[in-house]
C-alpha cells in the first residue's frame, strides 16, 4: 500500500523520482525501491518523504482520510511498515489512520534483538515510548536506558536513538511520534 500511495502522491504534485529524492535528501535508487515495494522506509525516512511531499506521514500509509470523529483500527487492519523478514529491523504497525491530523502518529513497534543492524535514528519532533510487552534497551549514543513492561520514556527525537528487544520475550512497544513542542508553542 505504501508503494502505491507514494507513487500516487508524487505524481499528483508533479515531481519526478529524482526531484523527490533531492527534496527528501535520499537517493533516487532507494525511492524507486520503495515505490516498487522492494524496500520499506523507517519512521524517520517516512517522515522525510512526507515532508518532501508536504503531506502528513499518515497519508503515505492510508487511503481514506475521513473526518469521522472516532477512528477504530482493528488489530487485523493495522498497516505494517518495515521489514518482516529476519527480524533484524524493527517492524512498525500504524495504530491510527488519523494520528497525523492531531499532530501525533501512533505505532506499535516490535524491535529487533540486536543493535548491529539498527542505525541511530534522529528526526524532528518528539517521541513517546511505552513498553507493552517484554523489555527494551534504548541507546541514546551517550547512554542507554532499559525499560520493562509498563515503563515509558519521552524524548526529543533529534537525539540520536535506536532500540532493541532484550530478554527471552520479544518486546512490543507503543511509539507515538509527535511534532516538536517548541515549534508548536511558536504557533499557539
Amino acid at each position: 500500500m505504501l508503494a502505491i500511495r507514494l507513487k500516487m502522491l508524487r505524481k499528483q504534485i508533479g515531481l519526478s523520482l529524482q526531484e523527490l529524492a533531492d527534496r527528501a535528501e535520499l537517493t533516487k535508487s532507494y525511492l524507486s525501491k520503495v515505490e516498487r515495494g522492494l524496500n520499506t522506509p523507517s519512521i524517520a525516512t517516512a517522515m522525510k518523504i512526507a515532508g518532501a511531499l508536504n503531506v502528513d506521514v499518515n497519508q503515505l500509509f492510508s487511503v481514506a482520510q475521513g473526518e469521522e470523529p472516532v477512528a477504530v483500527v482493528r488489530v487485523a487492519d493495522r498497516v505494517t511498515v518495515g521489514e518482516e523478514g529476519d527480524g533484524s529491523q524493527p517492524k512498525y504497525e500504524i495504530l491510527s489512520p488519523r494520528g497525523a491530523h492531531a499532530g501525533l502518529v501512533p505505532f506499535m513497534i516490535t524491535p529487533p534483538a540486536e543493535f548491529a543492524a539498527s542505525e541511530f535514528k534522529e528526526h524532528e519532533g518528539e517521541e513517546f515510548l511505552f513498553v507493552h510487552r517484554g523489555k527494551v534497551e534504548i541507546d541514546f549514543a551517550d547512554h542507554k536506558v532499559t525499560l520493562a513492561v509498563g515503563d515509558s520514556v519521552h524524548f526529543n527525537a533529534r537525539i540520536p536513538h535506536r532500540i532493541r528487544s532484550v530478554g527471552a520475550q520479544q518486546a512490543e512497544v507503543l511509539l507515538v511520534v509527535g511534532p516538536d513542542k517548541t515549534v508548536m508553542s511558536k504557533h499557539d
